[in-house]
């Protein structure tokens, strides 16, 4: 088959989606320039998406993969998880190969951002998509006269078959923030790292490379530009007070998310950043206990 890009609706938002020629497909909304949905070539979706998610204007989309900038979560004065995964980006480049299909998405500083964050800036994702691999890159460039800092994550929510067999791995003696102890730091004891409970944790000096096993099935994930790892299941308790999510879909889910939050990015007029995650979807034998 051709590689192609389509622009396709979805729940009523305007979207692309990425086919590759061996059938591997991404799906991405012009809206927070959100990656929805990536299924590698042969294989079935590897992102998590509520199905409760709202399209909305305004609010975010629970699942796939949200743009986090210029701040994480509620660490400083903006609104949670910061300005630009509720606004619309501008579909910039198209391009296909003989194993691969890329598009990117722009972003510019506008008044209603300056409104509350008094920076310029650009800000560009590209998604790639072929064979049984999955790449976006965050890049953001301080195109104002001033410095500006950010904290920034691609909130990556993975799709798993059952959370309670799922093992982390590569995470081994790694310091870590715990968010539900008021972010007291940790170092974690052994691996894989098992998921039993409400898990909230921000790994400093992450390692570039982990991946995530469940029977059948593993998940190759490496990042570069970003120096931390966000590791998030709300369980059943919290899950069950998130409106958009449905009462056992944590079973299905397992955010691990490449980021640069204890250490903020610091730009320079003129100067740029970018973090560029790369996932593979492999067979796989579970990891033992």
């Amino acid at each position: 088959m051709t590689a192609a890009i389509e622009t396709i609706d979805y729940a009523g938002l305007r979207a692309t989606r990425l086919v590759s020629s061996d059938g591997a497909t991404a799906v991405i909304t012009d809206y927070g320039a959100h990656v929805l949905s990536w299924i590698p070539a042969g294989g079935s979706e590897r992102l998590y998406l509520s199905e409760l998610a709202s399209h909305a204007g305004g609010k975010a989309i629970r699942g796939g993969i949200p743009v986090i900038f210029p701040q994480f979560s509620t660490r400083g004065p903006l609104p949670r998880h910061g300005l630009v995964r509720t606004v619309p980006w501008q579909l910039s480049v198209q391009r296909t190969g003989e194993d691969f299909a890329l598009a990117t998405w722009s972003l510019a500083a506008a008044d209603a951002t300056l409104a509350v964050w008094p920076h310029r800036f650009t800000a560009d994702l590209t998604v790639s998509v072929g064979g049984t691999r999955l790449d976006v890159e965050l890049s953001i460039e301080n195109t104002g006269d001033t410095p500006l800092d950010f904290t920034a994550a691609l909130h990556t929510y993975l799709r798993v078959d059952d959370i309670r067999q799922a093992r982390l791995l590569g995470l081994a003696s790694v310091d870590y923030l715990d968010q539900l102890a008021h972010g007291v730091k940790r170092t974690q004891r052994g691996e894989p790292l098992t998921i039993v409970g409400e898990t909230d944790r921000i790994y400093l000096d992450a390692p570039p490379e982990l991946a995530v096993s469940e029977p059948g099935h593993r998940f190759h994930i490496q990042t570069t530009g970003f120096s931390n790892t966000v590791v998030w299941n709300p369980w059943e308790q919290a899950s069950a007070a998130i409106a958009d999510m449905p009462p056992l879909g944590y079973r299905q889910m397992l955010c691990v998310e490449p980021a640069v939050i204890d250490e903020p990015v610091v730009l320079a007029p003129g100067e740029s950043w970018s973090g560029l995650q790369t996932l593979t979807s492999q067979p796989g034998k579970p990891v033992p206990e």
